[in-house]
């Protein structure tokens, strides 16, 4: 059934009128720009006829901004000012960047996210990647002679919010309309779907210049359903440019120093990769800063030694994609690679070797990404197409929010499908809670020390009331672009707060890549943890109770033995409350509650007669 879709007033596109739409691959390594042209989808060329864009950007000290081709020229004569795989800095810490091994550049510990000082001054990875956008929105404009209502950018699967919060910002300062930010490996399968008229179960496996994903998607009819999504976020095709470059320190022993023997290395270790593909051995002459030519060489065999450690993190995120999607290699249909990494040949058998078939490379590799956003962005801006589209993408990692015992309450699991919102229902703690401070984290543990902190606010003017009496129902939103808003209510009162998280920068590569893994690994130890969590919980809860009864009610219902009795019920329990023994705990608990059950007696009783104190037997209806 097709899906109709309704605009605002005066925004519907007129008969016989075709709005100019684009969809762009922000990549590591290169970037594109596709549109749909007479009911198909092709990449747009530059002046020189060229389809990619290297993601690369120079500044000089007059602070003009080179972009893509003419910037590249500049790597290794001046790498301090020339930015390349800019990606992979987007929403990250000055500590992650640290993990990508030795980079040409000086970079800038800043709130938020890292920065890199250039002749123009400090620049973020945001202003970076606006200038790519920039010269893409400018190239696809000069080749369809007007105007972009729009622009579809595609994201890594595991980019977290910040990292989307960031991509979407230089959408922004770059004069682009975002109708969408879609996930890469999504965006690969409607172009791969489409195109080749396919229906069933495809993996998508995504390995780019900076991250790696894998998505598990059914597609029929039309309508592409992402089952399960996984990833590494510390793994691509720089990656293994820096395996080749310590392959060649511990081969040549050169003293090599300074940010532009760091550039000329990764160059030329980029070449050697890409020459591999075709060839059975690479050769390079490096021009050290000291004076010192570096002839290097390199074999396939060689390569696929140094680098096989690197293929074969591939594979583990792909089984997990598979076991959440509750599907074995046989059930697989088809394999599309996507990234330009996906060439290297070891890949490619790694991946024939696993899923037991042959990759589907009919597709350009570098292109498909494009070309995908490319058709949804024509049916998010209201062109009439031939084929009706229905993506059902999903979210990568759980969100939740805090709760007593510094618990992790998932409200939206992973792998559910986008856009969503779920509400929950919570309560208060303590008698008389006028305010509750909710706390919004991200992962698959079970304790909140063990996931990231996404965003915190406060509602405020809740009514005083018993503890447990309010009932505060706390929305999550996740829009198609992934990104959350989360808003809390007081049912009774209607008071409201809201927040849009947006984090000040994002999971850490490390956090990203172990979040499934350590939710996996230490499953039973956080099943441990929460129900011991939930158990002391209980037992604060349970003392706080008595302690206000008994300053209500103590004097009038209870004698000094019964006092004395509870008194001391009490604080074996509060001892116990301090250790870590699940069943010492709840002997303290059950005990207690026995020690004042006399007492909770006389208190309903007393509850009771004052209920009907002055009422007609006659008068009560049963």
């Amino acid at each position: 059934m097709a899906l109709l879709q309704i605009f605002e007033p005066g925004e519907s596109t007129a008969p016989h009128q075709h709005r100019l739409a684009v969809g762009i691959d922000l990549g590591t390594t290169n970037s594109l720009v596709a549109t749909v042209q007479s009911g198909t989808a092709v990449v747009l060329r530059d002046a020189a006829n060229r389809p990619l864009l290297p993601s690369v950007v120079r500044y000089d000290a007059s602070g003009v901004a080179a972009v893509g081709y003419a910037a590249r020229e500049w790597i290794t004569r001046d790498p301090q000012n020339t930015i390349a795989s800019a990606k992979r800095f987007m929403g990250r810490g000055i500590a992650d960047v640290a993990r990508y091994g030795t980079l040409p550049y000086a970079f800038v510990d800043a709130p938020g996210m890292v920065r890199i000082q250039t002749a123009a001054g400090v620049k973020s990875p945001v202003e970076i990647s606006a200038e790519i956008l920039r010269a893409l929105r400018a190239q696809a404009e000069a080749a369809l002679g007007g105007d972009l209502v729009g622009a579809v950018i595609t994201v890594p699967a595991y980019f977290d919010e910040a990292q989307r919060q960031a991509t979407k910002d230089a959408a922004n300062a770059a004069g682009l309309h975002v109708l969408r930010l879609l996930n890469e490996p999504t965006a690969a399968a409607v172009a791969y779907g489409l195109d080749n008229r396919a229906a069933g179960v495809f993996a998508i496996f995504d390995l780019g210049g900076g991250t790696f994903d894998i998505s598990v998607l059914r597609l029929s009819k039309g309508v592409f359903e992402v089952l399960a999504t996984n990833g590494d976020a510390t793994l691509g095709g720089d990656d293994f440019d820096q395996a080749i470059v310590r392959f060649w320190r511990e081969r040549y022993n050169f003293a090599a120093a300074g940010l532009q023997d760091a550039a000329a290395l990764l160059v030329a270790a980029r070449r050697a990769k890409e020459s591999l593909t075709n060839e059975p051995t690479a050769q390079a002459q490096i021009a050290l800063s000291m004076g010192q030519q570096l002839a290097v060489k390199l074999s396939r065999e060689e390569f696929v030694t140094i680098s096989q450690a690197l293929v074969d993190k591939t594979i583990a995120p792909v089984k997990r994609a598979l076991r959440d999607a509750k599907l074995g290699v046989a059930e697989i249909d088809g394999v599309v690679m996507v990234g330009g990494a996906t060439r290297m040949p070891h890949v490619q058998e790694a991946v024939a070797k696993f899923f037991k078939q042959t990759p589907l490379n009919n597709l350009d590799p570098d292109q498909v990404v494009a070309i995908g956003a490319a058709i949804q962005a024509n049916q998010l801006a209201g062109n009439k197409r031939g084929d009706d589209l229905l993506l059902l993408d999903v979210i990568a990692l759980s969100l939740g929010i805090e709760t007593m015992g510094g618990l992790s309450e998932k409200v939206i699991p992973r792998n559910s499908t986008i856009p969503t919102a779920r509400a929950q229902e919570f309560t208060t703690f303590k008698d008389g809670q006028t305010a509750m401070a909710l706390h919004i984290v991200q992962g698959e543990r079970e304790l909140v020390v063990d996931n990231r902190s996404l965003a915190k606010f406060e509602l405020r003017g809740i009514p005083p009331m018993v503890a447990g009496a309010a009932r505060i129902e706390v929305t999550f939103q996740v829009d198609a672009d992934g990104l959350l808003a989360v808003s809390a209510t007081e049912k009774t009162s209607g008071v409201r707060a809201e927040i849009i998280v947006k984090p000040s920068y994002g999971l850490s590569d490390e956090e990203t890549a172990a979040m499934l893994r350590s939710g996996f690994s230490h499953a039973n130890e956080d099943k441990q943890a929460r129900a011991l969590a939930e158990l002391i919980v209980e037992g604060k809860r349970l003392i706080e109770s008595i302690n206000a009864a008994i300053a209500a009610d103590g004097a009038t219902m209870l004698n000094d033995a019964d006092r004395d009795v509870i008194a001391m019920a009490v604080e074996v329990l509060e001892s116990r409350l301090s250790g870590q023994d699940q069943q010492q705990i709840k002997a303290a608990i059950e005990a207690l509650s026995n020690a004042t059950e006399d007492f909770a007696a006389k208190r309903m009783d007393a509850s009771v007669a004052q209920a009907l104190r002055g009422k007609n037997l006659n008068s009560l209806v049963l």
